[in-house]
């Protein structure tokens, strides 16, 4: 069994819980021994580095100090997470890049007894390690209900492929790493152009305008293309494509239905798992009427069960995700 120390990151609590339930599903049937790493902390998503960079990358290399003292042989941290995945990769880089900035870091790391050489753990993205470690013969091994039928779009979004500092990746503009992985298990995977394109981030705060187009212009062209669902590698991206679609429906008069799903939930439907296992009905988007074309049955989005509350007029859009307020009360 291949052992990784596992990076989760804070969405894997939250918004993306059903890609961590259908991550823990699958994993013993791929292979994969996940350590999380103890004590963890957030890597600052995307704003923190705009901001100062010693604090930044101080809050990114804790985990990999954390990591590096409970590796226990183990040399590679996993993070499903893209944004998270190229944080960590950054702060090994470019620590090693600038020698002063690492010292800087490391300085800051001492206080709290903590240090971190760069280059002593590789970081790789969960889909990498799959297609590269696992590989897409014991995939195919593993698939009982193929997904023919199923007409896919395959988005990475902007952060998984590029930098790509240790060139892990088939090509930084269309890599066909998710392609391959859908097509063994069954899927019917459509030519989608846009599959690196940014989902705009945290616009929807900044300028939902801005967002809403961005949004658009994806769900568009996977429709434009005829896909049944999309499958995406990463959190903030199916929070905005999903979370945000009705409110871009809204904002352009339009009238589109694309469920956005995880890769790793399509895996464990292949793998023939429960789809309520595998943290399907979390989704906002409903994709039942997607998943009954290849006879499977999925549950109906937690979000239309619960009566609708009037939104608080704030001047921007916050849907909520399935569970999130009686988190927050909790």
């Amino acid at each position: 069994m291949n052992k990784y120390l596992f990076y989760p990151g804070c969405s894997m609590e939250t918004s993306a819980k059903a890609y961590y339930e259908s991550l823990m599903a699958i994993k013993d049937t791929l292979g994969l021994k996940l350590e999380e790493i103890n004590d963890w902390n957030c890597c600052g998503a995307t704003e923190y580095v705009g901001i100062s960079l010693t604090p930044a990358y101080a809050l990114i290399s804790r985990n990999l100090a954390l990591a590096v003292q409970q590796a226990n042989g183990a040399d590679t941290v996993v993070a499903p997470c893209s944004a998270c995945y190229l944080n960590l990769a950054k702060a090994d880089h470019y620590m090693a890049e600038r020698p002063s900035l690492g010292e800087r870091v490391n300085q800051a790391l001492a206080a709290g007894g903590l240090h971190y050489d760069p280059g002593t753990l590789q970081i790789r993205h969960l889909l990498d390690v799959i297609i590269n470690d696992i590989g897409l013969d014991h995939v195919k091994s593993k698939v009982v209900k193929p997904l023919k039928g199923l007409r896919v779009a395959p988005y990475l979004g902007c952060m998984v492929p590029r930098p790509d500092y240790q060139k892990r990746w088939s090509d930084h503009e269309h890599p066909n790493e998710l392609d391959r992985l859908l097509r063994a298990l069954g899927a019917e995977v459509i030519d989608f152009p846009l599959k690196t394109h940014c989902c705009g981030g945290h616009m929807t705060q900044i300028s939902p305008s801005t967002a809403f187009e961005l949004i658009r212009r994806l769900i568009s062209s996977a429709d434009q293309y005829k896909a049944d669902i999309m499958v995406t590698v990463c959190p903030m991206c199916q929070m905005n494509l999903d979370a945000y679609q009705a409110e871009t429906n809204r904002h352009f008069r339009t009238n589109y239905h694309m469920p956005i799903v995880f890769f790793t939930q399509l895996m464990g439907v292949a793998f023939g798992m429960e789809p309520r296992q595998l943290g399907f009905g979390r989704e906002l988007t409903d994709a039942r009427a997607a998943m009954a074309r290849i006879g499977v049955e999925v549950p109906e989005p937690e979000s239309a069960k619960k009566p609708a509350k009037k939104a608080k007029k704030t001047g921007l859009p916050m849907p909520q995700m399935p569970g999130s307020e009686q988190e927050a009360a909790e």
